[in-house]
């Protein structure tokens, strides 16, 4: 019951995206059609739930004081977690263009933007300082992640049905966006009280 509650909570009550503002570049970027967005959603899972792993190892083995080296060198967590990421997303970058071209063209310059996704470093800070357990933390990467997908979907197919809608010249393009992303925040908001567990 304690991972379910990790995972709702990561997922909805404290959204990356609409509560913590992690992630917006690509959430306003890529949420132009579902696919896409469904496809930017995946890729950020795979990229934090792998990266989150890996720096979880990195932080315990080599940065923390009770690591290998028996030094406190937890100060060089968010350049070496910088560095994880990068790798992550040029690997996934490399699968992406060649074994799913399509995804690929239409991801276009936002792949390569999962690697300064402040979401991706975000949640390998937080467990990194968080969770001792790994277990315990990346079954929050996995709600956070998780999280990200459900809003950017959403918001990708609230955007499709305004396509076919008035809006005023003045609200076209990205002001209509943030509006929509900041009622979906509001509506959000209404999981704060959800009682689980």
């Amino acid at each position: 019951m304690e991972y379910i509650v990790i995972i709702v909570s990561a997922a909805l009550i404290s959204n990356v995206v609409l509560s913590r503002f992690l992630g917006i570049c690509a959430f306003v970027g890529v949420s132009n059609k579902v696919e896409t967005a469904k496809g930017m959603g995946l890729a950020v899972i795979f990229v934090i739930l792998i990266a989150t792993a890996v720096t979880f190892g990195i932080n315990t083995l080599f940065l923390e004081k009770t690591g290998i080296f028996n030094i406190d060198l937890t100060y060089l967590q968010t350049i070496a977690f910088i560095l994880v990421i990068a790798c992550l997303v040029q690997f996934l970058e490399m699968f992406l263009k060649r074994f799913i071209p399509s995804l690929y063209k239409a991801l276009g310059i936002y792949l390569p933007l999962i690697t300064t996704n402040c979401a991706v470093l975000g949640v390998a800070l937080t467990v990194a300082q968080d969770y001792s357990d790994f277990a315990k933390g990346m079954t929050y990467a996995f709600g956070t992640s998780l999280g990200f997908c459900i809003s950017i979907v959403l918001l990708a197919s609230i955007r499709e049905k305004l396509e076919d809608n008035d809006i005023p010249e003045s609200f076209k393009g990205k002001p209509i966006v943030l509006i929509m992303a900041c009622l979906m925040a509001i509506a959000f908001t209404g999981f704060s009280n959800l009682n689980i567990g």
